[in-house]
């Protein structure tokens, strides 16, 4: 519970998470049936840039910074949604404002949307609260994530998304994701599952997706942004993103955006990206 996400808000991994999460929610939207988010690790939901901790790092530059200057016509329209959301809540909130998750889930839920906003950290969970008790179709609960995920599913809209991004503050928070992944999605087959990690050593990662391909009921998509050597094992040298039931279309589109946020993105020379399935076929 020492994790505190101020100190990271904005950089490249936030980018690449939250660019991805937006083009998963859009995708959901085109129905009007309603659906249930639920975010289980959410944060305070709302960073400033020019605070103390954001200020500490700088990381943001190298991040949400780098995004001002315009992308191939393609890939704009990808990034449009999430563009607009950034700007929406800065209009809101102030022109140094970045959303975290719940940010991004206050501005594009519809009406008949339900989203459920967990958080363990006390002063992060009073944050929390303050910024969105308020708001209609969100709630915020004072809750171990991990105990969330299994609580909070089936939803009874039964469509909808678990964002899921843990801290990753013990030695075996890898290996965990992908137990509480596969008995998550045993209980909420239909569910979509976007689970965020940090790439340093690519190696336990291998291993967690080799045993989601095994084990796994449902297809996934492993999705990755490089943006320095992996070989590098001691600094973090990437993100990725683990999708169970993908949407339609999701990996087409991260065929194209991944690239280009890597290329943009990239510390030095080396820029990758990985966009592979995993499991049964969809």
């Amino acid at each position: 519970m020492n994790y505190r996400h101020a100190f990271h808000a904005g950089n490249f991994a936030d980018v690449m998470k939250h660019a991805l999460l937006v083009r998963i929610l859009a995708y959901l939207q085109r129905k009007e049936t309603p659906i249930r988010v639920i975010d289980t690790h959410a944060g305070v939901g709302l960073y400033d840039l020019s605070g103390d901790a954001a200020g500490r790092t700088g990381e943001w530059v190298a991040g949400i910074g780098r995004l001002d200057e315009a992308f191939a016509p393609e890939i704009e329209e990808l990034l449009a949604p999430y563009r607009t959301i950034v700007a929406d809540v800065r209009a809101r909130h102030g022109p140094t404002i970045y959303p975290g998750s719940p940010g991004i889930l206050r501005e594009i839920l519809r009406r008949q949307d339900r989203g459920v906003l967990v958080e363990l950290h006390p002063a992060d969970h009073k944050a929390l609260s303050r910024a969105f008790n308020q708001v209609a179709n969100l709630k915020v609960l004072h809750l171990d994530g991990w105990t969330a995920l299994h609580a909070l599913i089936p939803p009874k809209e039964n469509r909808g998304l678990v964002l899921v991004d843990p801290p990753y503050e013990e030695p075996n928070e890898l290996e965990r994701l992908g137990a509480e992944l596969l008995g998550a999605v045993q209980k909420w087959p239909n569910g979509v599952y976007a689970a965020w990690y940090p790439i340093k050593d690519p190696e336990p990662v291998d291993t967690l997706v080799a045993r989601l391909h095994a084990e796994s009921p449902r297809p996934g998509l492993r999705l990755e942004l490089l943006i320095d050597d992996p070989r590098d094992t001691t600094r973090l040298n990437g993100s990725g993103l683990l999708v169970l039931n993908p949407p339609f279309g999701l990996r087409e589109e991260a065929e194209l955006l991944l690239p280009a946020l890597a290329e943009r993105l990239a510390r030095g020379q080396y820029a990758g990206y990985r966009c592979e399935p995993f499991g049964p076929p969809a």
